[in-house]
């Protein structure tokens, strides 16, 4: 999981996503970008690990996902597990605390597995 800087600016080609869009309907537009960017606008809205795994399982987007907004350290292990490759931590966390939450689960149990068909939800 990289950890991005707070005062990185988003890459160019990265496509921004509310965590309201509908990524399926979306999914060509999504395809021609190298990475997709999903906002936690607080941490308890979890709508943003539903589309991951629609990305991930129903998409086969192999581009790069990211988290922002309200993003949390004890989110980490679900976030990894949803299909994020890098996160965007809230500017009280430390990346220490979250490369700590990453390591109490390996990533045997914790990967979207290729064949999921990614109903929302269900990052298990």
């Amino acid at each position: 999981m990289e950890f991005i800087d707070p005062q990185a600016a988003q890459p160019a080609d990265a496509l921004l996503l509310d965590n309201d869009a509908d990524v399926l309907a979306r999914a060509a537009e999504i395809h021609r970008h190298p990475a997709v960017v999903l906002q936690f606008p607080k941490s308890t809205d979890g709508r943003a690990y539903s589309q991951a795994v629609l990305l991930r399982g129903r998409l086969h987007y192999r581009g790069e996902i990211r988290a922002i907004g309200e993003v949390l350290a004890d989110m980490l292990p679900l976030l990894r597990r949803c299909g994020f490759d890098a996160v965007r931590l809230r500017a009280d966390q430390k990346v220490e605390s979250a490369q700590r939450a990453l390591g109490y689960f390996d990533d045997h149990h914790t990967s979207v597995s290729p064949e999921r068909t990614g109903e929302p939800g269900a990052c298990a």
